[in-house]
């Protein structure tokens, strides 16, 4: 990185890690005028790809623990943005949906977290965000299924 060397796995995991510290905090930023945080969108972003989803698998998909998201649940449901259904699915958990006025949000959130990522690939052209991305599938495969 700094020098003709070639880069360690070592050097590019902190890499990858410091570049994934630096979006969160920009992204925590852009969507802070909305009154969500990080988790709260990524939360409100899989219900909206996946309504009716459950609690255990929202929580698998945004990275925090069953725990945590229950926490986000409640406080998403005091906000107005999602609802809880009054039916009890499979293994007694009931399914969440958004509100109309989540919809509304999620619209203002997508925009503000795509102008944080444009802003991260700008200097990259369409081949290399490309590759960024299919290389980023392979790391993540890799630890997936290695």
């Amino acid at each position: 990185m700094n020098d003709a060397r070639s880069t360690s796995p070592e050097q590019l995991g902190v890499l990858l890690k410091d570049a994934q510290s630096v979006l969160h905090q920009r992204m925590d930023e852009a969507l802070r005028p909305l009154d969500l945080s990080v988790s709260q969108y990524a939360c409100l972003h899989h219900l909206h790809q996946a309504p009716g989803i459950t609690a255990s698998e929202l929580a698998r998909r945004a990275f925090v623990t069953r725990q945590a998201m229950s926490v986000l649940l409640k406080g998403l449901q005091r906000q107005g943005l999602v609802a809880r259904a009054d039916e009890q699915g499979p293994r007694r958990e009931r399914a969440m949906t958004l509100t109309s006025e989540a919809e509304e949000i999620l619209q203002q959130a997508g925009a503000a977290v795509s102008e944080v990522v444009g802003l991260m690939t700008a200097p990259l052209d369409q081949a290399d965000r490309d590759d960024l991305a299919r290389l980023l599938l392979a790391c993540r495969d890799s630890l997936l299924h290695g």
